[in-house]
């Protein structure tokens, strides 16, 4: 049975993010990105139980830090 995926979802990575993204894809062997995606995305979701607080912000939601001068310079 083949999945029907109509909506396409464009995100940009920074060469770490990506290199995870393709270490668990190539630990787990996976054919593409876009399936180690699905499954991160799939664990992820199974995983969060509502810790997110409100005061969380979006900034918060990295994989990894920013260097110096980017809107994460700090941490607050």
């Amino acid at each position: 049975m083949t999945e029907f995926r109509g909506e396409r979802l464009q995100i940009m990575l920074s060469p770490e993010e990506l290199a995870v993204v393709d270490d668990f894809r190539f630990r787990n062997r996976m054919p593409t990105r876009a399936a180690a995606v699905r499954e991160l995305l799939k664990l992820g979701l199974a995983s969060t139980t509502g810790a997110a607080g409100s005061d969380m912000k979006s900034a918060n939601y990295g994989v990894f830090g920013r260097g110096p001068g980017s809107h994460r310079e700090t941490d607050s």
